[in-house]
Protein backbone atom coordinates (compact mmCIF):
# COMPACT_ATOMS: atom_id res chain seq x y z
CA UNK A 1 0.00 0.00 0.00
CA UNK A 2 0.92 2.98 -0.80
CA UNK A 3 -0.73 5.71 0.38
CA UNK A 4 0.61 8.63 3.03
CA UNK A 5 -1.19 9.12 6.50
CA UNK A 6 -3.78 11.42 6.17
CA UNK A 7 -2.46 15.08 7.57
CA UNK A 8 -3.32 15.43 11.39
CA UNK A 9 -5.86 18.18 12.56
CA UNK A 10 -4.04 21.80 12.05
CA UNK A 11 -0.70 20.64 10.29
CA UNK A 12 0.68 21.50 7.02
CA UNK A 13 0.48 19.50 4.22
CA UNK A 14 3.91 18.96 2.71
CA UNK A 15 5.39 21.87 4.62
CA UNK A 16 2.74 24.68 3.67
CA UNK A 17 0.61 26.71 5.43
CA UNK A 18 -2.25 25.95 3.86
CA UNK A 19 -6.00 25.99 5.43
CA UNK A 20 -7.26 22.64 5.03
CA UNK A 21 -11.08 22.39 3.27
CA UNK A 22 -12.03 20.02 5.96
CA UNK A 23 -11.01 19.97 9.77
CA UNK A 24 -11.97 17.35 12.31
CA UNK A 25 -11.76 18.01 15.85
CA UNK A 26 -12.17 15.41 18.41
CA UNK A 27 -15.42 14.02 17.05
CA UNK A 28 -16.78 11.13 18.72
CA UNK A 29 -20.18 9.43 17.88
CA UNK A 30 -22.10 6.93 20.32
CA UNK A 31 -25.30 5.68 19.39
CA UNK A 32 -26.79 4.43 22.44
CA UNK A 33 -26.64 4.48 26.21
CA UNK A 34 -25.53 2.53 28.89
CA UNK A 35 -23.94 -0.79 28.35
CA UNK A 36 -25.88 -1.00 25.09
CA UNK A 37 -23.96 2.14 23.63
CA UNK A 38 -21.88 1.93 20.47
CA UNK A 39 -19.01 4.43 20.22
CA UNK A 40 -18.60 4.59 16.44
CA UNK A 41 -15.81 7.06 16.71
CA UNK A 42 -13.63 8.01 19.33
CA UNK A 43 -12.18 11.59 19.29
CA UNK A 44 -11.47 11.72 16.00
CA UNK A 45 -9.01 14.43 15.06
CA UNK A 46 -8.02 15.17 11.13
CA UNK A 47 -7.15 17.75 7.99
CA UNK A 48 -8.43 17.19 4.46
CA UNK A 49 -6.43 19.82 2.28
CA UNK A 50 -8.19 20.80 -0.62
CA UNK A 51 -7.86 19.19 -4.01
CA UNK A 52 -7.28 15.82 -2.56
CA UNK A 53 -8.13 12.44 -2.55
CA UNK A 54 -8.66 10.68 0.82
CA UNK A 55 -9.08 7.04 0.90
CA UNK A 56 -10.70 6.01 4.16
CA UNK A 57 -10.07 2.07 5.03
CA UNK A 58 -11.24 -0.02 7.85
CA UNK A 59 -13.19 -3.04 8.26
CA UNK A 60 -17.25 -3.09 8.31
CA UNK A 61 -17.85 -1.54 11.57
CA UNK A 62 -14.86 0.46 11.64
CA UNK A 63 -16.52 3.87 11.97
CA UNK A 64 -16.18 4.77 7.86
CA UNK A 65 -19.80 5.48 6.82
CA UNK A 66 -20.18 7.18 10.24
CA UNK A 67 -17.48 9.91 9.29
CA UNK A 68 -17.93 10.33 6.22
CA UNK A 69 -22.03 11.17 7.48
CA UNK A 70 -20.71 13.78 9.86
CA UNK A 71 -18.19 15.32 7.42
CA UNK A 72 -20.87 15.52 4.43
CA UNK A 73 -23.81 16.69 7.78
CA UNK A 74 -26.31 14.06 7.33
CA UNK A 75 -24.92 13.24 11.21
CA UNK A 76 -23.80 15.24 14.19
CA UNK A 77 -21.34 14.39 16.61
CA UNK A 78 -21.75 13.77 20.32
CA UNK A 79 -19.10 15.54 20.67
CA UNK A 80 -16.15 17.37 19.01
CA UNK A 81 -16.47 19.26 15.88
CA UNK A 82 -16.20 19.76 11.91
CA UNK A 83 -15.16 22.53 9.75
CA UNK A 84 -15.69 22.60 6.24
CA UNK A 85 -14.34 26.17 4.53
CA UNK A 86 -14.40 27.57 8.28
CA UNK A 87 -17.86 26.59 8.93
CA UNK A 88 -18.89 24.25 11.82
CA UNK A 89 -21.55 21.94 10.61
CA UNK A 90 -22.38 20.67 13.67
CA UNK A 91 -23.71 24.26 14.84
CA UNK A 92 -25.66 25.15 11.68
CA UNK A 93 -29.21 25.02 11.32
CA UNK A 94 -31.30 22.61 9.36
CA UNK A 95 -31.55 25.45 6.80
CA UNK A 96 -27.99 26.37 7.03
CA UNK A 97 -27.01 22.54 6.63
CA UNK A 98 -29.01 21.84 3.33
CA UNK A 99 -27.52 25.10 2.02
CA UNK A 100 -24.31 23.25 2.70
CA UNK A 101 -25.03 20.16 0.71
CA UNK A 102 -24.72 22.33 -2.46
CA UNK A 103 -21.37 22.40 -2.85
CA UNK A 104 -21.05 18.99 -1.26
CA UNK A 105 -21.73 15.69 -3.25
CA UNK A 106 -22.35 12.25 -2.55
CA UNK A 107 -22.29 8.58 -4.24
CA UNK A 108 -23.52 6.03 -2.34
CA UNK A 109 -22.85 2.24 -2.18
CA UNK A 110 -26.64 1.90 -4.49
CA UNK A 111 -26.24 4.00 -7.60
CA UNK A 112 -29.59 5.96 -6.79
CA UNK A 113 -30.19 6.35 -9.50
CA UNK A 114 -33.84 7.17 -11.49
CA UNK A 115 -35.37 4.28 -13.40
CA UNK A 116 -37.34 6.29 -15.11
CA UNK A 117 -35.49 8.88 -16.10
CA UNK A 118 -32.28 8.78 -18.98
CA UNK A 119 -28.51 8.64 -18.03
CA UNK A 120 -28.47 12.64 -18.83
CA UNK A 121 -31.79 13.20 -17.14
CA UNK A 122 -30.29 11.82 -14.26
CA UNK A 123 -27.11 13.41 -14.29
CA UNK A 124 -28.99 16.74 -14.70
CA UNK A 125 -30.97 16.00 -11.72
CA UNK A 126 -28.21 18.60 -9.39
CA UNK A 127 -28.42 21.68 -12.15
CA UNK A 128 -32.36 21.64 -11.88
CA UNK A 129 -32.53 21.90 -8.72
CA UNK A 130 -29.87 24.61 -8.51
CA UNK A 131 -31.86 26.45 -11.58
CA UNK A 132 -29.25 26.17 -13.98
CA UNK A 133 -29.89 28.05 -17.43
CA UNK A 134 -31.30 25.18 -20.06
CA UNK A 135 -28.32 26.11 -22.58
CA UNK A 136 -25.53 25.62 -19.89
CA UNK A 137 -27.10 22.46 -18.46
CA UNK A 138 -27.22 20.82 -21.38
CA UNK A 139 -23.70 21.60 -22.05
CA UNK A 140 -22.06 20.60 -18.56
CA UNK A 141 -23.96 17.41 -19.11
CA UNK A 142 -22.66 16.99 -22.61
CA UNK A 143 -19.05 17.23 -21.48
CA UNK A 144 -19.43 14.89 -17.86
CA UNK A 145 -21.06 12.12 -20.07
CA UNK A 146 -18.00 12.67 -22.73
CA UNK A 147 -15.50 12.52 -19.36
CA UNK A 148 -17.11 9.62 -18.30
CA UNK A 149 -17.50 7.70 -21.52
CA UNK A 150 -20.70 7.46 -21.76
CA UNK A 151 -21.78 10.04 -24.51
CA UNK A 152 -23.59 7.13 -26.94
CA UNK A 153 -25.34 6.10 -24.12
CA UNK A 154 -26.93 9.35 -22.97
CA UNK A 155 -30.61 8.35 -23.91
CA UNK A 156 -30.58 4.84 -22.16
CA UNK A 157 -32.49 4.23 -18.86
CA UNK A 158 -30.66 2.74 -15.69
CA UNK A 159 -31.89 -0.80 -16.60
CA UNK A 160 -30.50 -0.52 -20.02
CA UNK A 161 -26.94 -0.14 -18.55
CA UNK A 162 -24.10 -2.53 -16.83
CA UNK A 163 -23.49 -1.79 -13.30
CA UNK A 164 -20.24 -0.19 -14.24
CA UNK A 165 -22.09 2.39 -16.38
CA UNK A 166 -24.54 2.92 -13.53
CA UNK A 167 -21.94 4.14 -11.52
CA UNK A 168 -20.05 6.50 -14.11
CA UNK A 169 -23.54 7.91 -14.19
CA UNK A 170 -23.66 8.39 -10.37
CA UNK A 171 -20.19 9.90 -10.42
CA UNK A 172 -21.26 12.70 -13.47
CA UNK A 173 -24.41 13.07 -11.52
CA UNK A 174 -22.55 13.75 -8.26
CA UNK A 175 -19.67 16.77 -10.30
CA UNK A 176 -21.61 18.32 -12.46
CA UNK A 177 -22.89 21.13 -10.50
CA UNK A 178 -18.90 21.30 -9.98
CA UNK A 179 -18.67 20.66 -5.68
CA UNK A 180 -15.88 21.34 -3.32
CA UNK A 181 -16.14 18.48 -1.48
CA UNK A 182 -17.38 14.78 -2.49
CA UNK A 183 -18.22 12.33 -0.06
CA UNK A 184 -17.52 9.11 -2.03
CA UNK A 185 -19.24 5.62 0.56
CA UNK A 186 -17.87 2.41 -1.11
CA UNK A 187 -18.81 3.62 -4.23
CA UNK A 188 -17.04 0.34 -6.22
CA UNK A 189 -18.65 -2.30 -3.66
CA UNK A 190 -21.28 -3.29 -5.60
CA UNK A 191 -18.97 -4.26 -8.90
CA UNK A 192 -16.56 -6.43 -9.75
CA UNK A 193 -12.62 -5.74 -8.46
CA UNK A 194 -11.49 -4.72 -12.27
CA UNK A 195 -14.38 -2.73 -12.95
CA UNK A 196 -14.60 -1.36 -9.78
CA UNK A 197 -10.65 -0.04 -10.11
CA UNK A 198 -11.69 1.33 -13.41
CA UNK A 199 -14.11 3.10 -11.32
CA UNK A 200 -11.70 4.41 -9.22
CA UNK A 201 -9.24 5.42 -11.68
CA UNK A 202 -11.93 7.44 -13.33
CA UNK A 203 -13.09 9.11 -10.23
CA UNK A 204 -9.55 10.19 -9.42
CA UNK A 205 -9.20 11.88 -13.11
CA UNK A 206 -12.44 13.60 -12.79
CA UNK A 207 -11.47 15.11 -9.15
CA UNK A 208 -8.12 16.34 -10.66
CA UNK A 209 -9.50 17.63 -13.73
CA UNK A 210 -12.30 19.35 -11.70
CA UNK A 211 -10.02 20.66 -8.92
CA UNK A 212 -12.08 18.70 -5.99
CA UNK A 213 -11.33 17.48 -3.05
CA UNK A 214 -13.01 14.31 -2.30
CA UNK A 215 -13.40 11.58 0.72
CA UNK A 216 -13.67 7.94 0.19
CA UNK A 217 -14.94 5.40 1.97
CA UNK A 218 -13.16 1.91 1.03
CA UNK A 219 -12.80 -1.81 2.36
CA UNK A 220 -10.26 -2.98 -1.02
CA UNK A 221 -6.93 -1.71 0.12
CA UNK A 222 -5.85 -2.76 -3.34
CA UNK A 223 -7.56 0.95 -4.62
CA UNK A 224 -6.09 2.37 -1.91
CA UNK A 225 -2.96 3.45 -4.16
CA UNK A 226 -4.44 6.18 -6.27
CA UNK A 227 -5.08 8.15 -3.31
CA UNK A 228 -3.19 11.26 -1.85
CA UNK A 229 -3.54 10.20 1.28
CA UNK A 230 -5.30 7.28 3.64
CA UNK A 231 -7.41 7.49 6.89
CA UNK A 232 -7.30 3.58 8.69
CA UNK A 233 -10.01 3.60 10.75
CA UNK A 234 -9.92 0.94 13.44
CA UNK A 235 -12.72 0.79 16.27
CA UNK A 236 -13.08 4.40 15.46
CA UNK A 237 -10.28 5.25 15.76
CA UNK A 238 -7.47 6.96 13.26
CA UNK A 239 -4.69 4.49 13.20
CA UNK A 240 -1.17 5.72 12.46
Amino acid sequence: MTGRAATPAGAPAGGQAAEPLVRVRDVSRTFGTGHTAVHALRQVSCGIQRGQLISVIGRSGSGKTTLLNIVGGLDQPTSGSVEIDGRDVATMTNRERMYLRRPVAFIFQAFGLIPTLSAAENIGIPLRINGADPRAREERIAMMLSIVGLSEHAAQRPGELSGGQQQRVAIARALVASPQLLIADEPTSQLDLETGRQIMRLLLTVVRSEQITALVATHDEAIVDLADEVLRLEDGQIMG
